[in-house]
């Protein structure tokens, strides 16, 4: 585990004390020393700031705030690319501006020798012979946390291995301690800063870090998208060897392709250009609406083609994920800016959100009714899918709505996808080519089959509700009967308690309605009820098309 050591450990050793310096020259260096200062850095750590260079290069003038972070950054290192890295993804956390240019992060990391790459085959294997009778000295790819080899099994078959850094797990600990340390003294003594909870982000970070430092997690992802296209000859995953796959080393199938970017290498071997778009929508839309388990990182260096225009993504390391719930929200948010129903636009923005205030309802849906206005002017073909995004997220930010982050890893992948595909098609039309699929997922939701399971999920709830009131009722008399009953609410917020209350209350009693009449349908079909028709009872009938009813009017209206 990363683990993050007490604040007052920081900077006792020798080694954090020189990285520390180093660290804090460059962030001098691109012009961020008022921050260094207000920290007030001396009073906890001997570091000798005085002695820190604070020049700045002339060069650094016409840059914006946001560019010299990212060079800061690039400079500081493997942890804090990868840092910007995810920050590049949290709208939750950063200014929009912030995120675009993160988002240009480059991995400008030396490779690192192939002594090391021994070295590490033989701690990670150290249980077993190595496996490989051939690895090719220079990596093909690599990147801040590891690179990339092409090697070949005693079976012939060639791999691609990917492996760590030498000691990257040890660099990243110190990086992290020092930034755990400047976090909380940024949250100590910069009450601008303060607000954005620094400390909470670092710990965030060393989490997802450390996930992305187990090579078998990435083997596991692998594993599950090569499941949802088994059947599917048109994507192609590569295989994992998990048996020579460990924390650090990771194993797997090597593609030889030509990249998606590669547009004349493509032409020159005979690729079909409209197909391979075609394949690369499919590719993400069947990837979010169908399974929910998606590549977050489809930019053109991680997409192949292989003959036949086959697809081959690689690089399963950054993964989303949105439940059935939040797949058919954002389905409905598409769905209500075609209709032009900017209400309910509002309505399912927000629930793809997460706010501290409600926001001001008028206000937003004048600036929603404007966004729909802009883009259903235009001809479909005319909508950039990336520019839209940014469009809606600049209305969350202006209403101080933060989109979850899994949802925003969604919206980047279908505007990668979409810059890929003007690359190769640009006639091709992302919006058009998408809405038959979403009409689809939209109508498999009033599916007798989604119905029955719906409703059957509904009434076991509803079942566990009634069971639970009696002895929730019991422990709140317990309670009030030992004074320890206590009913605590923000005056402030009490209408947007009391309105969400009343809406649980009000889908709370519809919910046992529904369970009622399911139980009846039940009843009089197995006791064969008259009168009927095709052989059922029409009561039962009747109970069971009003259940139907109540649910379609349940969960499809907006707000209720």
């Amino acid at each position: 585990m990363l683990t993050l050591r007490d604040f007052d450990v920081v900077g006792r050793t020798y080694r954090n004390i020189n990285r520390y310096r180093q660290i804090l020259t460059i962030i001098f260096k691109y012009g961020f020393g008022n921050i260094i200062e207000a920290l007030k850095i001396d009073q906890y750590l001997e570091i000798g700031l005085k002695m820190i260079s604070k020049d700045k290069p002339p060069w650094l003038e016409p840059l914006t705030q946001s560019q010299r972070i990212r060079l800061l950054f690039e400079e500081l290192g493997p942890t804090f690319i990868k840092f910007g890295q995810i920050l590049s993804t949290r709208p939750d956390l950063i200014p929009l501006e912030y995120i675009f240019e993160l988002e240009k992060l480059q991995d400008n990391v030396p490779e690192f020798s192939f002594s090391d790459v021994k070295k590490n085959l033989t701690k990670a294997f150290s249980d077993k012979e190595s496996p490989f009778v051939f690895m090719e000295e220079k990596p093909f790819a690599s990147a801040s946390i590891g690179q990339v080899h092409l090697a070949k099994l005693k079976t012939g078959e060639r791999v691609a291995v990917k492996i760590q850094r030498p000691d990257i797990r040890k660099h990243i600990i110190v990086d992290l301690e020092i930034m755990n340390h400047l976090a909380t003294l940024m949250e100590r003594h910069i009450e601008d800063l303060s607000f954005f909870r620094p400390v909470k982000i670092v710990e965030e970070f060393a989490e997802t870090l450390e996930k992305e430092l187990d090579y078998t997690l990435e083997a596991s992802n692998m594993e599950r998208v090569a499941r949802q296209f088994v059947f599917d000859s048109t994507i192609h995953i590569p295989r994992v060897y998990l048996d020579i796959t460990t924390e650090t080393v990771l194993t797997m199938e090597y593609i030889q392709g030509i990249k998606i970017s590669e547009t004349d290498t493509l032409d020159e071997h005979g690729m079909d250009r409209k197909l391979l778009t075609q394949r690369g929508a499919d590719l993400i839309l069947k990837q979010v609406f169908e399974y929910g388990f998606f590549h977050a990182d489809l930019h053109p260096g991680n997409l192949f083609v292989l003959p036949d225009n086959v697809l081959g993504p690689v690089d399963f390391g950054m993964m989303g994920f949105m439940d059935r719930r939040a797949r058919e929200v954002f389905i409905d948010l598409i769905a209500s800016v075609v209709t032009e129903n900017s209400s309910a636009t509002c309505h399912y923005l927000l629930e793809l959100t997460e706010y501290d205030d409600e926001p001001d309802m008028r206000f937003l849906e004048r600036d929603i009714s404007t966004f729909i206005a802009q883009y259903l002017t235009k001809a479909l073909k005319h909508i950039n899918v990336g520019r839209l995004l940014q469009d809606l997220l600049k209305i969350t930010a202006r209403h101080k709505l933060r989109l979850y982050p899994d949802t925003f890893l969604m919206m980047k992948s279908f505007a990668a996808v979409e810059g890929v595909a003007q690359k190769l098609d640009p006639d091709f039309d992302m919006v058009e080519y998408a809405a038959p699929f979403i009409k689809k997922k939209k109508i498999e939701r009033i599916s007798l089959s989604r119905i029955t399971a719906d409703l059957s999920s509904l009434s076991l709830e509803s079942l566990q509700l009634l069971r639970e009131i009696p002895r929730d009722s019991i422990a709140i008399i317990r309670q009030a009967r030992k004074g320890k009953f206590v009913l605590g609410f923000d005056i402030q917020k009490l209408e947007k308690i009391l309105g969400a209350y009343q809406r649980e209350n009000h889908k709370r009693s519809v919910s046992l309605i529904i369970s009622s009449l399911i139980i009846a349908s039940s009843l009089l079909f197995s006791l064969k009820a008259s009168p009927q028709i095709f052989g059922l009872s029409l009561f039962g009938l009747v109970a069971i098309a009003c259940a139907v009813v109540l649910w379609l009017w349940l969960f499809v209206k907006p707000g209720k």
